[in-house]
């Protein structure tokens, strides 16, 4: 009898181990690891939508983890040629018509990107949602039918970020991310990105679509669309130098 109810308390044990939900954290890295991988290239189409016109760029972009990133103008004509670098907390422009590359200022990090609603500190802080930010479950939600985590997201006291609080919802299975909310720090809402389109891209399923609304700017939004996407390529650290943003097409 004794060995018997030690195969059952034992039994019990596995089954509470296999069925324990991960917790804030983890879910947070899985959604994180889930759109970068070890390293990605990907080929992407951004619409800038404002009330009285529409503007549509594309590019190329690598990236190897979170710290490391090569963005390349494709068209329009006139940005055609412009290159984006980023390396760890650093970025660089590359500007092809005065020949020249330009280190951003910590003063121009909250500044547009490209005259999107992306800001240049989005781009470089990228992967700081992970180790900047303190993470708990405060809710479960049904987002496109699919059942979600609501996590929230608190940063550090001297974090160097800009947002005093994100919300995220992320799918329970999959865990890819449908939804942002991005507050300052004042706790008004400034930011809302919902993530759609989902594709299977190889070996995982991810949304392809992001779309980011300014909640205080009318018929404001930008669209950016992968095209194309391929993850955990080979790719080194020494392609994202100041050298090869002049060769990179």
């Amino acid at each position: 009898m004794k060995l018997l109810k030690l195969i059952f308390l034992g039994l019990i044990s596995s089954i509470s181990l296999f069925s324990q939900e991960p917790n804030a954290t983890e879910i947070i890295k899985k959604a994180d690891q889930l759109l970068q991988g070890n390293s990605n290239y990907a080929e992407i189409s951004m619409v800038i939508h404002r009330p009285k016109w529409d503007r549509t760029l594309t590019m190329k972009s690598w990236s190897r983890g979170g710290d490391f990133s090569l963005i390349y103008i494709t068209s329009p004509a006139k940005e055609k040629g412009q290159v984006f670098l980023k390396r760890k907390n650093e970025m660089w422009n590359w500007l092809p018509s005065i020949d020249r590359t330009i280190k951003i200022p910590p003063s121009m990090m909250m500044q547009s990107w490209m005259g999107s609603d992306m800001t240049n500190d989005d781009l470089v802080n990228e992967s700081s949602i992970i180790k900047d930010y303190d993470h708990r479950i405060v809710g479960e939600e049904t987002l496109e039918g699919l059942e979600c985590y609501k996590i929230e997201l608190i940063p550090h006291e001297e974090a160097p970020v800009v947002w005093g609080k994100i919300y995220s919802w992320v799918s329970k299975t999959k865990y890819f991310a449908l939804k942002n909310e991005y507050y300052d720090e004042d706790d008004f809402l400034i930011n809302v990105e919902t993530l759609s389109n989902i594709k299977d891209v190889g070996d995982r399923t991810i949304p392809t679509k992001f779309t980011i609304v300014p909640v205080d700017k009318d018929d404001h939004y930008t669209e950016m669309e992968f095209v194309n996407i391929k993850f955990n390529i080979k790719i080194e650290e020494s392609f994202f130098s100041q050298q090869n943003m002049k060769r990179i097409r």
